[in-house]
């Protein structure tokens, strides 16, 4: 038996990993496929982003399905390399042959809106398509991505993921160089960056809000081993479900570095912040996914909580829709973002499904 159209074109896009921002092959692909369909196509939005259009011409909500496009880099063998190591490719395929299903059959009313998303992983493609006013107008949102085996098996969906709220910070830690043997001469940015270590982690935030806060790399330049540093970075990574959470945690974070590296006469410079949003969904939007996934699979695995983040959130803000996010079950290992992950090609089919369900549900597939 033959492949379906959405492992085709899952096979089509596996083959052209490409980093956040330099999606040109993935979206030539895409756009030819909306081209044969007769979308109406907003070409490089946010860069390397696509908007494809489908209007009824009838009064409705405009709802929007998106995916995103990106690859991870990898170094393999001494040698850097793009991998869709995320199941981009898988999520484009499922949103693509949805969209491909609904303009062939047609819907009643509304606008059916398709977003190809740059970028996710470097957190900065959704940002980028919300400052082109391309994008328009959307009422309603729909996510989706596979999920690994440690979250849930083939035939098991959720309706609702719910991503975390994460920073990515990264202090330039400077204080004064000297010879190993008159350490009282100098500032050790090494010691000034332990001390911060030890004053992030004492930061105490309500344990009933799951959250996370530690520091994940320091480091000094050099191969230099009998002088005192001048300069070290700090890198931390922080987490929480909550958004009033994660303002607090910064702020928090913020005081205790700028006051440990300061006890020794140190100074520290926020030089990187990376930054997604938590998660916030409208529930009529969740109960509409859980009907779609029932129908299709019997019964939704329920909604589930996800540390990772996600950039999808900066529509659902930033437009004021009504949105949530499915989670496919694909059983893929050893896991995601892992260089030799794998998956059930079956969940793709099953995605699908769920994603027509949804159109069908809000603007009606005939």
């Amino acid at each position: 038996m033959g492949k379906n159209y959405v492992e085709q074109l899952f096979d089509r896009l596996h083959e052209v990993p490409e980093r956040g921002f330099e999606e040109f092959e993935t979206s030539k692909i895409l756009i030819s496929e909306l081209e044969k369909y007769d979308f109406k196509i907003h070409k490089k939005v946010g860069g390397t982003g696509i908007v494809a259009i489908y209007d009824s011409g009838k009064p409705g909500p405009i709802l929007a399905l998106r995916a995103d496009m990106d690859a991870l880099e990898f170094i393999v063998d001494g040698r850097v390399v793009n991998i869709h190591a995320c199941g981009h490719d898988a999520n484009c395929a499922m949103v693509m042959a949805a969209a491909k299903y609904c303009k062939e059959k047609g819907i009643k009313k509304g606008i059916l809106k398709i977003i190809f998303q740059p970028a996710e992983e470097l957190t900065g493609g959704a940002l980028a398509m919300l400052k082109d006013p391309r994008l328009g107008k959307i009422d309603e949102l729909i996510g989706i991505h596979l999920r690994p085996i440690e979250d849930m098996k083939l035939g098991e969906a959720s309706e609702a993921v719910y991503h975390s709220a994460t920073v990515q910070l990264r202090y330039k830690i400077k204080g004064l160089s000297a010879h190993g043997a008159r350490p009282h001469l100098g500032v050790s940015a090494l010691e000034a960056a332990v001390l911060a270590t030890n004053a992030v982690n004492s930061i105490k935030i309500n344990p009933a809000v799951n959250h996370s806060i530690k520091v994940t790399n320091i480091s000094v330049e050099g191969r230099t081993y009998n002088k005192i540093p001048s300069e070290a970075l700090l890198a931390l990574d922080i987490r929480s479900e909550s958004n009033e959470v994660m303002s607090i945690m910064k702020e928090k974070v913020k005081v205790a570095v700028d006051m440990a590296t300061k006890s020794i006469g140190a100074t520290a410079e926020e030089v990187y912040f990376g930054e997604v949003i938590a998660a916030t969904y409208d529930e009529e939007m969740v109960q509409t996914c859980k009907t779609a996934i029932e129908k299709v699979l019997g019964k939704s695995y329920g909604r589930m909580i996800n540390y990772g983040g996600e950039d999808f959130h900066y529509f659902t803000r930033d437009l004021e829709c009504k949105s949530s996010y499915l989670g496919i079950g694909a059983e893929a290992v050893p896991g995601l973002h892992h260089e030799k992950m794998t998956f059930k090609k079956e969940a793709l089919t099953i995605g699908e499904k769920i994603l027509i369900e949804i159109v069908s549900e809000r603007l009606g597939v005939v």
